[in-house]
């Protein structure tokens, strides 16, 4: 069966309608800690905006192998804002929705070709005006090749967008169908009985991975791999910031480690909360005591930051710290541990905080964590 035209402008419309829905909940779901992002980092982000367009510039004047990949990791960077936002554009119930549909494959890509160009445009401004202060700047590097440099930006946000409409039209795509586990075991009948206090912890245990640490992993949840970026940075930002390699100061490793640490709890917690929201409607009727599944769901978004808390004082204070040799105090960084501490316990614990007055927590923590870290050479 082939749709008419008429059914085309309307789903086209109804895509891009929803894809501005989609940006102004973002929007308004990142205007609360705006304000405390561009106090706490606004000269950072400043100047991000200008560098948003070195790679493009700066690969007209390297060889073609060194250029090529400038050139595609900007393409990627480009892409990366749909790829991130794209259960916002196309959010699971819909698909669930129109992909019985007969809609032709000529308006799935006229939509998502549009809606990839709503995320696009905005980003070829910010593009434009880094552009524009490169040019004004006008480096000895770039006045050689100024035409080329502009004409690889152009074509690395053009690449972005195509790059963009393959993402969206890769979750249109119709999933293949579940396979049936063959070494699946068999119903057997339900006994009731009281288990001891150790296959009870156990219990305990298979559940929180079955209910909380698997779905972290499926599907297309990136909060695994969100926890475990954070969890290794935050290690290696320690490991290099006692070090001190010469070439950066220690005390912008130190604000990386900081930043990094209460990132890992906070972000960890949200996605415990999300998690919980989603299952107690389904888990009220379930014959198991789910509250204390819950709490104990909620004690485990601590064990990274504590990982990382751990390597800051094995390599300070324990066997592997060089204190008399480095010159650092001890004395600092056991304060920094026991802030630490207490700013880890502070997220988890505090949950009538309001948005805003959380925000001011994470940033009022790290920005204390890095006072901290400034003097341990002291």
């Amino acid at each position: 069966m082939r749709i008419p035209t008429p059914f085309q402008p309307p789903y086209l419309r109804f895509r891009v309608r929803m894809a501005h829905q989609a940006m102004v909940q973002f929007v308004a779901s990142f205007a609360s800690s705006l304000g405390y992002i561009m106090l706490g980092f606004g000269q950072v982000l400043v100047g991000l905006i200008a560098c948003l367009a070195l790679p493009g510039l700066f690969a007209a004047t390297r060889p073609w192998p060194q250029a090529l990949g400038l050139f595609a990791g900007q393409a990627l960077v480009a892409s990366a804002p749909v790829w991130l936002l794209r259960k916002r554009l196309l959010p699971e119930q819909v698909l669930l929705w129109c992909r019985p549909l007969p809609i032709p494959a000529r308006a799935q890509w006229t939509a998502n070709i549009a809606v990839a160009a709503i995320i696009i445009v905005p980003l070829s401004m910010a593009y434009a005006l880094s552009t524009a202060i490169w040019l004004y700047q006008w480096p000895d590097w770039l006045r050689p090749v100024a035409p080329q440099a502009v004409l690889l930006t152009a074509g690395s946000l053009l690449l972005g967008w195509i790059v963009s409409t393959l993402v969206l039209a890769r979750r249109c795509r119709m999933p293949a169908a579940a396979k049936l586990n063959a070494h699946r075991p068999p119903p057997a009948p339900y006994v009731p009985r009281v288990p001891s206090l150790p296959r009870r912890a156990w219990t305990a245990l298979h559940h929180w991975r079955q209910l909380f640490w698997l779905p972290f992993w499926r599907a297309e949840n990136v909060v695994g791999i969100q926890q475990t970026v954070l969890l290794l940075g935050a290690l290696l930002s320690i490991a290099v910031w006692l070090w001190r390699p010469p070439a950066v100061p220690p005390t912008l490793w130190a604000a990386n480690a900081a930043l990094l640490l209460m990132l890992l709890t906070d972000r960890g917690d949200k996605a415990v909360t999300e998690q919980i929201a989603l299952l107690r409607p389904v888990a009220a009727a379930w014959p198991v005591p789910i509250e204390n599944l819950f709490r104990f769901a909620r004690i485990s978004a601590l064990l990274p930051g504590l990982a990382v808390m751990a390597w800051f004082a094995l390599l300070t204070l324990g066997h592997l710290g060089r204190a008399s040799s480095a010159g650092y105090s001890t004395t600092v960084a056991t304060v920094w541990l026991c802030f630490a501490g207490v700013a880890q316990v502070a997220v988890i614990s505090l949950r009538r905080l309001s948005v805003n007055g959380r925000v001011g927590l994470v940033i009022s923590s790290i920005i204390i964590l890095i006072a901290i870290g400034s003097e341990l050479w002291n």
